[in-house]
């Protein structure tokens, strides 16, 4: 008996892998961020700087100056603050600052024409070879020499903050011994104030002098 053997062809289908799916993270969003200055006026009272503050470190803000001074009112004080942030979220900080009891009002003063100053005491190590570049370099840029040693001068000098850090970079070579900055503070230019009509404590100010405050006809005019 003869027995056939058959062969059955099984056909695999070929099926070809798809190819792999390579996911591409978003790039993330770089928010452009721009220098701020930002007026307040305040009540005093205690904690008000704290809270204050406090608004923009939450937000990751990293203020680069921060000023309180009097007012022409003796019940409220200027709070000027220079920080680097975006445009958006500090919107968002300066509404919630606003709504703040203590707070009078909020102002962005970079969003309109002001006049800003920061003043700067420097101690440069001077001999006597250096004393008279130095104190040149100073008259130029309108400062004042208000303190001298055998080896160092004391400079006193006022401006923005470009003029400042102009200055500081010409004055590095000769070696700077201790320095100390105020601060900026700002106020709008013209006819613009930060104080509205309808905002509170806005009567006719009454300065208090203070026992210490020497009289105005004391100081040196400015």
């Amino acid at each position: 008996m003869e027995y056939q053997v058959f062969q059955s062809a099984i056909r695999i289908p070929n099926t070809q892998c798809p190819p792999a799916l390579v996911l591409k993270s978003p790039r993330p969003t770089i928010l452009a961020t721009m220098r701020h200055v930002i007026s307040a006026l305040v009540v005093n009272e205690p904690g008000v700087l704290s809270l204050v503050a406090g608004l923009f470190s939450a937000r990751g803000f990293n203020i680069d100056s921060l000023v309180v001074g009097r007012t022409e009112n003796p019940e409220l004080s200027r709070m000027t603050l220079v920080c680097d942030a975006d445009d958006n979220v500090l919107e968002q900080v300066r509404k919630q600052l606003a709504k703040l009891v203590a707070v009078v009002k909020v102002r962005d003063l970079s969003e309109v024409r002001h006049v800003e100053r920061d003043l700067i005491l420097l101690s440069i190590t001077a001999g006597p070879a250096q004393r008279t570049e130095i104190i040149e370099l100073v008259n130029l840029f309108r400062g004042k020499v208000v303190d001298i040693s055998k080896n160092s001068l004391t400079v006193e000098l006022a401006g923005p903050e470009e003029k400042i850090e102009a200055f500081v970079e010409l004055i590095e070579p000769y070696g700077i011994k201790e320095m100390a900055r105020t601060g900026v503070i700002a106020m709008p230019r013209g006819q613009q104030t930060l104080r509205d009509d309808g905002d509170r404590h806005s009567g006719k100010p009454v300065r208090k002098r203070s026992l210490n405050a020497p009289s105005a006809a004391a100081l040196p005019p400015s």
